[in-house]
């Protein structure tokens, strides 16, 4: 299913900025938050999908 592998990739990019934003890099922590909205957004795609293939059955 293409949305989850999207979502996968999304939440391996975010690894680096959110290892700085512990340290203290504000502008990774907003990045960080950025990249969050997207997962979000991607997240609810996979649970729409996964709604249609229980409702086709």
């Amino acid at each position: 299913m293409q949305e989850y592998e999207t979502l996968k990739a999304l939440v391996a990019e975010i690894e680096a900025d959110i290892n700085k934003a512990e340290g203290g890099n504000k502008a990774a922590g907003t990045r960080v938050r950025k990249q969050m909205q997207a997962i979000k957004q991607a997240a609810q795609s996979v649970r729409n999908k996964i709604l249609e293939l229980r409702v086709e059955e």
